[in-house]
């Protein structure tokens, strides 16, 4: 008897480890709450990629590549240079961890974005220059963009 149950708790064991592995896969691209029926747009920068979704004042970025190690403040540069890319507003602010962030939205003098394009599109960006401080003090990189 004890030989059956140290077997099916073994089998057990492997069966909740493949869950969760199954379970992590399907939840790499999957967009927060509040943009949960909101098309994602493909976007490239300086090797990070990220699905980018825009929801009244609010972008969201999951980055869908394997870094290893990233750091916050370059993945957080090319979020909201994809996040603005794909809003055409000012990112005032990004928040959150290098695999899912949150920008704030500053769009002055033009409506909030209603909806993406019927298609999503997708860009491929690359650095053109390193970092450049900006009127209001703030570092930003600066980025040449190709639809694909």
């Amino acid at each position: 008897m004890r030989r059956i149950w140290k077997n099916f708790s073994k089998i057990l064991r492997r069966l909740w480890l493949g869950a969760g592995c199954l379970l992590a896969l399907f939840a790499c691209d999957t967009a927060g709450t509040h943009f949960e029926n909101v098309p994602a747009t493909r976007v490239a920068v300086d090797g990070s990629v990220f699905d980018i979704r825009v929801r009244g004042r609010l972008a969201e970025a999951v980055r869908i590549n394997p870094q290893y190690a990233p750091r916050l403040g370059p993945i957080r540069a090319r979020a909201a240079f994809a996040m603005a890319e794909v809003s055409g507003c000012k990112v005032r602010e990004v928040r959150g961890d290098p695999a899912l962030l949150t920008g704030i939205l500053a769009c002055k003098g033009q409506s909030v974005p209603r909806a993406l394009p019927p298609v999503p599109l997708s860009y491929s960006c690359l650095e053109l220059a390193g970092w450049v401080r900006d009127d209001e003090g703030s570092p930003y990189v600066d980025y040449e963009c190709t639809p694909y």
